[in-house]
């Protein structure tokens, strides 16, 4: 009997579920899956700069680990970008992080981001309001 997999911790989902060429004819090869975990650890290094040490440590998962579904990942961007394929954000075995555990503190929990930026009054002007003046 196989050993249960692991939940891997993930700070929270992506905003957008679904990439692709902008052509409106999408190649009619079938699209990639990625999971949520892939897309977390190709957030935490290729993003946020950690070494697969560290996005270990922030999933709560082994480096090993790490590093079999970060190649994984990369794999599937690859096909995606050179065949011009629809990647879809979807699945996986992860539980949302609370925003309580003491990496959230450290920097690279986006969830404890988003949260800090929507407390933060908006100093960004759109596009619109730059051209009305």
């Amino acid at each position: 009997m196989p050993r249960p997999r692991k939940w891997r911790k993930v700070c929270c989902l992506p905003t957008t579920s679904r990439f692709g060429p902008l052509e409106t004819c999408a190649s009619p090869a079938e699209p990639i899956q990625m999971t949520v975990d892939e897309y977390e650890t190709i957030r935490l290094i290729d993003l946020e700069g950690m070494n697969q040490e560290a996005c270990a440590n922030h999933m709560n998962i082994a480096r090993t680990t790490v590093q079999g579904i970060y190649l994984e990942a990369r794999r599937k961007l690859a096909l995606a970008l050179v065949e011009g394929r629809i990647l879809y954000i979807a699945g996986g075995d992860y539980h949302l992080c609370d925003g309580q555990s003491k990496c959230c503190r450290q920097g690279g929990c986006q969830r404890e981001r988003m949260q800090q930026l929507a407390q933060q009054p908006n100093q960004w002007q759109t596009w619109g309001e730059i051209h009305e003046q």
